[in-house]
């Protein structure tokens, strides 16, 4: 009974962190902060496919619920990367 009030709170705090995020982008237009609300609405996406979907899928497929998350992690480091690369382009 404490999963799911769990898993709700996991997803306010990721939602919250897209939404803070998205605030900065809206200020600022810098594509790091959008990238990074993006991120974070993924990782929330994951979560609730996770807490739907994980009692009805057998351990065998559950991983296949992780490719969202890799691709989450994957705009993280993309959005450092160009944000980087921008600086020295600038300086």
């Amino acid at each position: 009974m404490l999963k799911p009030l769990l898993d709700g709170a996991v997803l306010m705090a990721y939602l919250a962190c897209a939404l803070f995020f998205l605030r900065f982008y809206l200020q600022s237009k810098d594509r790091l902060f959008a990238l990074f609300s993006l991120s974070f609405t993924l990782m929330g996406v994951h979560n609730v496919l996770g807490a739907l979907l994980a009692p009805d899928l057998d351990s065998e497929r559950i991983h296949y619920l992780y490719v969202v998350r890799l691709v989450a992690y994957l705009l993280i480091l993309g959005a450092i990367w160009d944000k980087n690369r921008a600086g020295r382009r600038a300086g």
